[in-house]
């Protein structure tokens, strides 16, 4: 059986192998690669996840790309070591429920992608004895996860960017405080500024001679493992053959297209809501058909959802018949009566999570930092347009409300607990560089540090 095939978003990138798509992270075109055809899992297989443990049901899903370029064997070992962790599903009213996808070692969702992603790539390149770069753009949680999983992982180097006004003070020092092959790199900037950098350092053809990668959900890489969480709520939660429907806060739109995945694959969706704070480019996409990136960025309390253009816009686009560039340019519209049958999005304000925080607590003694807050929101008010009719729905809680003890003491007046390992990154030096969103000073560092 031949290995399955991705293609560039941009059309002008010959297709690759997973192996291929994991390392490059970003086409040669600027695209973002995407599966040529999504395998299928039977109603019969899916039906088989209720009985069985998160890592192996991550196993029977990501096999399914990997035959061919894994051994079977070798995958189940990763799965395992891997996701070692609990996923909280948290039952709050009726068949409504929040995923704490909170529990991993950096206690945020991209725990569960940039783990896998690691010793794939770690595997990848003792296979090949090359090395790597990591470059990734951080609005928050992604940089301390991938620092964490790729630190001291051999043949990989990671380099870190992150907008040094928009980050928190725990979420900065879990990355901020590895040494070795992890450097972070404050920008005085927004988050699509340090994105934009990480973009034009794949293309730039002057850097050809450096082995670079992403780790951002860009790469294929971190979209494939977040579609396993959809399957395993899915598996404790709905009867066989039953619809589901999740409300993902969305930033960069990552995590959603996981479960757009998920759904490509054969579960049963029946709808996928993408709550996005003030920064509301899609919504407005979604019911006009008219997209305009929102350039600055808007600073939002949700911060790791502070993303003026969703580089996976591009592969929801592809997905629907459409085509955008890198830069937001619609070449070709979507079918938007599908996208609009299978999706809805609503854009959250500040004010709103605040008092979603404050109402959810005092409603159900349930606790939400501002994501699941916003995720919170937006299934209430797709619930205003649509009824659930007695389908299970997950909410996502995508990071410890620990990360932001400032604005949920403010919020409801008192400071969560802090997990072990937070409290003790919180304690230990940090060594970062800083510079202005200049992509001829980052072209510099890069070559001066490689």
């Amino acid at each position: 059986m031949s290995a399955l095939l991705f293609r560039s978003t941009n059309g002008q990138s010959p297709a690759v192998n997973l192996r291929e798509a994991f390392l490059r992270g970003q086409a040669p075109d600027r695209g973002l690669y995407f599966p040529e055809k999504f395998p299928q899992l039977t109603p019969e297989e899916i039906a088989a996840f209720a009985k069985l443990p998160y890592h192996e049901i991550a196993f029977r899903v990501l096999s399914k790309y990997t035959d061919g370029i894994i051994p079977a064997a070798a995958l189940a070992a990763i799965c395992a070591d891997a996701y070692n962790f609990e996923i909280p599903l948290e039952k709050v009213y009726d068949r409504v429920v929040v995923m704490r996808l909170d529990q991993g070692p950096t206690a945020s969702f991209k725990d569960f992608a940039a783990r896998m992603m690691a010793r794939l790539m770690g595997r990848f390149l003792a296979e090949d004895g090359k090395q790597l770069t990591i470059l990734t753009a951080t609005s928050g949680d992604t940089g301390a996860a991938v620092a964490h999983a790729f630190h001291n992982v051999p043949g990989i180097r990671v380099i870190v960017l992150f907008p040094i006004d928009e980050v928190s003070l725990s979420q900065r020092k879990l990355m901020t405080t590895l040494t070795g092959n992890v450097r972070t790199v404050a920008i005085d900037g927004k988050f699509d500024d340090c994105q934009a950098m990480v973009k034009q350092a794949f293309a730039d053809a002057s850097l050809k001679h450096l082995p670079l990668s992403s780790a951002n959900s860009i790469n294929i890489g971190r979209l494939l493992p977040q579609s396993v969480y959809y399957f395993y709520a899915a598996s404790r939660l709905a009867k066989p053959g039953e619809e589901i429907v999740f409300s993902v806060p969305s930033g960069n739109f990552g995590d959603m297209m996981g479960a757009m995945v998920a759904k490509q694959m054969g579960l049963p969706v029946r709808k996928i809501i993408a709550s996005v704070n003030d920064n509301d480019a899609f919504p407005k996409f979604l019911a006009s058909g008219h997209y305009e990136k929102i350039s600055p960025s808007r600073n939002s309390v949700s911060n790791a959802m502070n993303v003026g253009h969703p580089s996976n816009l591009a592969r929801l686009v592809a997905l629907y018949g459409g085509q955008m560039d890198e830069t937001g340019k619609i070449l070709r519209q979507p079918n938007l009566d599908a996208m609009r049958r299978d999706l809805f999005s609503s854009s959250v304000s500040d004010d709103r999570t605040r008092a979603t925080i404050r109402e959810v607590w005092n409603k159900y003694e349930l606790l939400l930092e501002a994501h699941g807050a916003v995720a919170w929101r937006g299934f209430e008010d797709w619930l205003e347009t649509e009824s659930l009719n007695g389908l299970p729905a997950v909410i996502l809680e995508t990071a410890n409300p620990a990360k932001f003890p400032e604005e949920i003491e403010k919020t409801i007046g008192f400071a969560p607990d802090v997990p072990p390992a937070m409290t003790a990154a919180i304690k230990l030096p940090e060594d970062f560089e800083h510079m202005g969103a200049d992509y001829a000073k980052f072209k510099s560092y890069l070559l001066t540090r490689n």
